[in-house]
């Protein structure tokens, strides 16, 4: 039996640490059972959000939606936006920062990972409150997914995936989280939690792949809802 795990929102508060509790307890989790993570962040990020310990537990980190996987501190294979995107992707990014009425702007709109683009409005330089005060404004505007429904209408080669509190995620299609089920056998038995598996989130494609398998994709609340369905899971 196979668990796999998003990490922003589904094991830790966004771009924030393992709450210590969960973590002590969720290390004898991976101790017990062959625990994996799927997420868009890079390797540092995640490690400093998990912490060493369980890091150095997983039966595998794929990171950057499974572009950059790691068992351990072994890279096993990276992948690279081998053709970036043309100047008019990059043309329409900058438009719809300009277009925004959302009033902050910190830097690092556009970050490029193995295989992954990362857009965000309000940037990733933001503190904890700049953020805070993105997401209300994007709960309210809807402005993520509205974005990334005008680029996928303009831009059919890509997947554009609201990432995270404050991000869009953009791959090639076939070059998102659901392409790490290619190293499991098809019968195997894989259990995908995820805070994002709804249509236009970065979590449903695989989701969708694992449903299809026959497997069970478990959309969560947040990390203390993973933690509640995981303590149910160890009683049956």
């Amino acid at each position: 039996m196979i668990f796999m795990f998003d990490v922003d929102g589904t094991l830790t508060p966004s771009r924030g640490r393992m709450d210590k509790d969960f973590s002590l307890w969720f290390s004898s989790f991976c101790h017990d059972h062959d625990v994996y993570v799927v997420t868009g962040s890079d390797r540092p990020k995640t490690e400093e959000q998990l912490g060493k310990d369980i890091y150095s537990k997983l039966k595998g980190a794929y990171q950057c939606s499974g572009n950059d996987h790691w068992i351990g501190d072994k890279r096993i294979r990276t992948s690279k936006f081998e053709d970036l995107p043309g100047d008019e992707l990059w043309k329409a990014l900058n438009v719809e920062l300009s277009v925004s009425k959302f009033y902050i702007r910190t830097g690092c709109h556009i970050e490029i990972r193995p295989g992954l683009l990362n857009f965000s409005i309000v940037g990733r330089n933001a503190n904890d409150q700049q953020r805070k005060d993105y997401v209300e404004y994007d709960e309210i505007h809807n402005e993520r997914n509205i974005i990334a429904e005008h680029l996928r209408n303009r831009f059919t080669d890509y997947n554009f995936q609201v990432a995270g509190e404050t991000g869009i995620d953009i791959v090639k299609k076939g070059g998102g989280k659901e392409q790490v089920l290619t190293d499991f056998d098809k019968d195997a038995i894989i259990h995908f939690y995820g805070d994002k598996t709804f249509p236009g989130g970065n979590d449903h494609e695989i989701a969708m792949e694992v449903r299809a398998r026959g497997n069970d994709a478990v959309q969560v609340d947040d990390w203390r809802h993973t933690w509640k369905l995981l303590k149910e899971k160890c009683k049956q």
